[in-house]
């Protein structure tokens, strides 16, 4: 049997991948997957990619890009529905709810060839589509065919959380993977979970037309986000309808389908004794690892208290020779860091290196509208941190004024040396505007290198930038510098 090169890269059948030791086998095509796929091929070694369903992973299909096709066909709707109070008037907003599932898969259609094997291939990639589960610390097994190697990367990714409560099995309960299957609006959608799958889906569908309700276990959504943030989009959340109840679950579901009704219909009973009608109800609990079927102590690779594989700073697994990236290990979980540590830890493999990732500085966003987006140190963390909470308010923001969207803010960490450890922005845009506090934190820029730059006017990155000048106009009215300027001033005007 011949053996496969780098330069001829191809899709391989178990038996044919079975022909030679790899210098990397990854498992799993998702965003960690591809990165470290692509990173360790750059750096020259032999790869094959082994992926059990679809290439592209969790983000592409089910996740991220289908999310923000569906925000932005809600997003439009809600603009032609809301914006008299900029002089312009929709006579008739008709939403066309198939044409925007269309979008969605259009979108995933178009981004897909990226990810594709045939991409994969003409970038070197050896690629084979085959569940593999490890028979030994070197090697795994597909379909039959056993493939041995020198360094492999788990990146396995999820699977989301489902609702494990009474009458679930007849509710036919979507997920954030079947949600995208829907061909017709639900009069009236059940979200369960506050978090960002949720809050997002909920204010998209309640602004293309259905009914939605928000049931959330915690006393407010985005329980991981800034509290002042989270206050901002439920404001938001309830301003389009949706009917958010907090400190609330569902205890049990109960079926009323009816040969006329157009589509699986039936009622919640919530904790607080309420109860609730809906024709399909979404669980957005939240994603867990999928690890079953991999082998895992037969490679000897160990697993955490919360059953993700246990990773060192390096993403090193207990078995040296493996390496683990994306939603398999239990640090954050977003496709930049999947993608990221993916590359870190393919790097390792190929070189023999002990490369430490970078879990403190990951930035974060929710797209809600107002959007969310955070990085570093918390506000919340700040005092007992010894550090100072900058604040401007989006009312005061002269672009959010134009625009019509003075409810968010902007907060910036700042350090006892001034230097920026932190930020949190609620508004359009947030994501784009916390790249660069995304870079302020990594290198520890301080807010009068911030504020010395020059920003373009008028932005939604102003506030940030004029949070950071307040505060740099604080640190010159005391202490030594505002007693030095004080000197230079008056010896200034003494000479005149």
């Amino acid at each position: 049997m011949s053996t496969p090169s780098r330069r001829s890269a191809r899709a391989l059948t178990a038996r044919e991948a079975g022909g030679r030791t790899w210098d990397l086998v990854v498992i799993g095509a998702g965003s960690a997957g591809l990165v470290g796929a692509r990173t360790a091929v750059a750096l020259g070694a032999h790869v094959l990619l082994i992926e059990a369903h679809r290439f592209g992973g969790e983000c592409l299909h089910t996740g991220c890009v289908p999310s923000k096709a569906l925000i932005a066909s809600a997003a439009a709707a809600h603009a032609a529905r809301s914006s008299a109070g900029l002089g312009v008037t929709a006579s008739e907003v008709h939403v066309d709810f198939p044409a925007v599932m269309q979008h969605v898969h259009s979108a995933i259609h178009d981004i897909e060839p990226v990810d594709s094997p045939e991409t994969l291939n003409r970038d070197g990639i050896h690629t084979l589509t085959g569940r593999a589960r490890f028979d030994g610390p070197r090697s795994v097994v597909v379909d039959g065919a056993r493939i041995a190697f020198r360094d492999a990367l788990i990146a396995a990714g999820s699977s989301p959380v489902r609702t494990s409560v009474e009458g679930e099995a007849s509710i036919d309960v979507l997920t954030n993977e079947t949600f995208w299957d829907l061909d017709a609006l639900p009069a009236r959608l059940l979200v369960q979970g506050g978090g960002a799958i949720g809050c997002e889906i909920a204010q998209a569908m309640a602004r293309l037309g259905s009914q939605v309700t928000l049931i959330h276990r915690d006393d407010r959504v985005l329980p991981k986000e800034d509290p002042a943030a989270s206050a901002v989009v439920l404001a938001a959340l309830r301003a389009d309808g949706v009917d958010v109840r907090l400190g609330t679950t569902v205890r049990s579901f109960d079926s009323s389908r009816s040969d006329d009704a157009p589509s699986p219909s039936g009622t919640a009973q919530l904790s607080d004794g309420t109860t609730v009608v809906f024709d399909r109800a979404l669980a957005a609990l939240g994603r867990r690892v999928e690890v079953s079927g991999l082998g895992l102590s037969a490679a000897g690779v160990t697993l955490d208290q919360r059953g993700a594989v246990d990773v060192d700073a390096s993403l090193r697994t207990s078995n040296p020779r493996i390496r683990a990236a994306g939603d398999v290990t239990p640090l954050p979980r977003f496709t930049h860091t999947a993608g990221m540590y993916g590359s870190v830890a393919a790097t390792n493999a190929v070189l023999g290196l002990s490369r430490k990732i970078d879990a403190d500085v990951v930035p974060r966003i929710t797209f809600t509208s107002p959007e969310v987006g955070a990085v570093g140190v918390s506000p919340a963390d700040a005092s007992a941190r010894g550090m100072r909470v900058v604040v401007q308010h989006h009312s005061h923001l002269d672009r959010a004024i134009a625009d019509g969207h003075t409810d968010g803010f902007t907060s910036i960490v700042v350090d006892r040396r001034g230097r920026v450890t932190g930020a949190v922005i609620a508004g359009p845009r947030a994501g784009e505007s916390l790249a660069e506090y995304t870079t302020a934190v990594k290198a520890q820029m301080s807010v009068r290198t911030l504020s010395t730059t020059m920003h373009a006017y008028p932005s939604y990155s102003d506030a940030g930038w004029n949070a950071v000048v307040k505060e740099a106009q604080r640190g010159l009215r005391g202490g030594a510098v505002g007693f030095a300027i004080g000197l230079l001033a008056r010896f200034h005007r003494r000479r005149r």
